[in-house]
């Protein structure tokens, strides 16, 4: 909860008032509740209503986009039992999901890291937009973890590329995986995974205090095989044993299932009991086609607040109406 000496004349960011409002007029929160779900005082949200009462915000409607994104998010948090969703408009046709649901995560992380706080990351587009979207801090001594090995070809989305921009950002000290994200097979895995360099960092996981997780679908748009990461051969099995994609190396079915798979033998990375003892764990993921991988991730109990678009979010609230 906020201090109660917020500036009175300071301007309410729209998607906030919408929240606000939506929480009020169409759920019938009380004022109490909205300002513990939305990290505000009571105070401020008495003034956001009046605010916009008199402003004309609040009609018959809320007067504004971000009001079906509202509804998306009450929705999911109903039927997921989430801490939080925040759902973003999904992007006009041309422009990568993962820049907006990323740059709303970045805002979250900004938002929600505390000094001398400690943060784990996997790979990906989307982990790569939130990056670039982190607000400079200096001196905060925090902590940036790697939660994943690398990929020997640096594409935009490598792993340690990513790492070492939070890192920048957040001016915080960075630990790696020093290792490849894929073993070449089991025993290897298991060598590496035991090395102490390795072992120190993957046991850093159940102290971290937030981790921002990505998932990555199966589905003939998976960026996995747009960038090689994963063969079309291997695609096509982890499929077939069921896998709809992965959070942080874990393969899934849409039902949370772990899926037994060769290549889930030779992942470096944490231990799935581990990543579940995070205090905080945020999943940023949009596009209707990550629906089934999010789905799995919120059932396998890998995610308390989820960041998404408008796309993936009425196909989530479709699955479970359906």
């Amino acid at each position: 909860m906020k201090s109660d000496s917020e500036p009175e004349g300071q301007r309410e960011d729209s998607a906030v008032t919408a929240r606000v409002c939506w929480a009020y007029f169409k759920e019938g929160q009380t004022q109490e509740a909205i300002a513990q779900r939305l990290g505000l005082t009571r105070k401020r949200v008495i003034r956001i209503l009046n605010d916009a009462r008199a402003s004309g915000f609040v009609q018959i409607t809320i007067n504004d986009p971000i009001g079906a994104c509202a509804e998306l998010e009450a929705g999911l948090q109903s039927a997921f039992g989430l801490s939080r969703a925040i759902v973003v408009p999904a992007p006009p046709v041309g422009l990568d999901v993962r820049s907006v649901v990323g740059a709303a995560a970045g805002q979250y992380i900004s938002a929600h890291l505390a000094p001398g706080a400690s943060l784990g990351i996997t790979w990906g587009g989307t982990i790569n937009a939130a990056a670039q979207s982190i607000l400079k801090r200096r001196g905060q001594k925090n902590t940036v973890v790697l939660l994943c090995g690398g990929l020997a070809r640096s594409t935009a989305i490598n792993p340690y590329d990513n790492a070492a921009m939070f890192a920048r950002a957040l001016d915080a000290t960075c630990y790696y995986v020093t290792a490849p994200m894929f073993a070449d097979s089991p025993e290897l895995r298991k060598l590496l995974t035991a090395s102490g360099p390795v072992r120190e960092v993957l046991q850093k996981t159940r102290e971290l205090d937030m981790a921002l997780l990505s998932a990555v679908d199966l589905t003939r748009e998976s960026r996995a095989l747009e960038y090689g990461v994963i063969s079309r051969d291997t695609w096509r099995s982890l499929r077939t044993a069921g896998a709809v994609g992965d959070v942080c190396g874990h393969y899934l079915d849409v039902e949370g299932n772990i899926v037994d798979h060769p290549l889930a033998r030779r992942t470096i990375n944490p231990p799935l009991a581990d990543l579940r003892a995070v205090k905080n764990l945020v999943l940023a993921a949009g596009g209707a086609q990550k629906a089934a991988i999010i789905e799995g991730a919120i059932r396998t109990r890998l995610c308390h607040i989820l960041i998404t678009d408008e796309a993936a979010a009425t196909a989530l609230l479709a699955n479970v109406r359906g």
